[in-house]
C-alpha cells in the first residue's frame, strides 16, 4: 500500500466533494455513495473514506448511523453563531491589528488577492477568494489563537457564504467594501476598517436572513 499516493488522492476527493457541496451539486442530507466515488477515481473505497473522514472533521460531512455519511446541514440558529463566532474573531483581529500594526505581507496579500475578486463573477469562486481576503486580515493580527479558531469555521463558513454571493449584487457590494477597507487599514484609520468590516459582516448575516426566509416561503 502507498500511504503517500493514497492520502494525496484522499485529498483529492475531498476537494471534489467540498466543490460539489459548495455548487449545490450536493445537497444537505444527501447521502455519500462510497463506491461512486471509487469508481470514479479508479480507486478502493480506502481513499474514499479518508475524504468523507477529513471533510467529517472539517464540519462539511456528518456519518450516521446505519445510514451513512451525509452532506451536514446546519439549523438556522447554527448559521447564524457561525456568523456571529467569525464577527466576534474578524473584531478581535481588528483590534490586535491596531495594536501591533499593519503587516506589510499580509497588506500586501489582501491587494492582490482583491484584484481577482474585482474580475471574479463565478460566485462560488468568488466566495473562495472572499475567504482568502479576510484569512489574509486575520494572518495581520499575529494571533495563532485567532487564526486556530477561524480555522475551524472555515469550511461551514464557505458554505453558508455561497449562499449570501449567490444573490445579484452582493458580489459588487463586497468588491466595493473590501476596497474600502484595504484603504482605510494603509492609512491607519483602524476605527473606521473596524466600523467598516463590523457592517459589512452583519450586512452578510441580513443577506442570510433574507434567503433563507425567501426559501422557506418557496417550500
Amino acid at each position: 500500500m502507498n500511504l503517500t499516493k493514497d492520502n494525496a488522492l484522499s485529498s483529492v476527493i475531498a476537494k471534489h466533494i467540498t466543490e460539489q457541496i459548495m455548487t449545490g451539486e450536493l445537497k444537505p442530507g444527501q447521502k455519500l455513495v462510497e463506491h461512486l466515488y471509487a469508481e470514479e477515481y479508479g480507486t478502493s473505497r480506502a481513499p474514499v473514506r479518508e475524504a468523507i473522514y477529513l471533510l467529517t472533521i472539517e464540519g462539511l460531512v456528518e456519518r450516521i448511523p446505519r445510514k451513512g455519511a451525509i452532506v451536514k446541514g446546519y439549523t438556522e440558529s447554527e448559521v447564524y453563531d457561525l456568523l456571529e463566532i467569525r464577527i466576534m474573531l474578524e473584531a478581535l483581529a481588528m483590534k490586535r491589528i491596531q495594536e501591533n500594526g499593519i503587516n506589510a505581507d499580509s497588506l500586501k496579500e489582501m491587494e492582490s488577492i482583491l484584484a481577482e475578486m474585482e474580475k471574479e463573477t463565478n460566485h462560488t469562486n468568488y466566495t473562495q477568494l472572499n475567504h482568502s481576503f479576510h484569512t489574509a486580515l486575520i494572518k495581520m493580527s499575529q494571533s495563532e489563537v485567532i487564526k486556530n479558531n477561524y480555522v475551524r469555521i472555515e469550511q461551514p463558513l464557505l458554505t453558508i457564504q455561497n449562499l449570501s454571493f449567490s444573490v445579484e449584487g452582493n458580489i459588487d457590494k463586497s468588491v466595493k467594501e473590501h476596497k474600502m477597507l484595504v484603504k482605510l487599514l494603509k492609512t491607519g484609520k483602524f476605527k473606521e476598517a473596524d466600523s467598516l468590516l463590523h457592517k459589512h459582516n452583519h450586512d452578510v448575516i441580513v443577506s442570510i436572513q433574507n434567503q433563507l426566509l425567501k426559501d422557506k416561503e418557496e417550500e
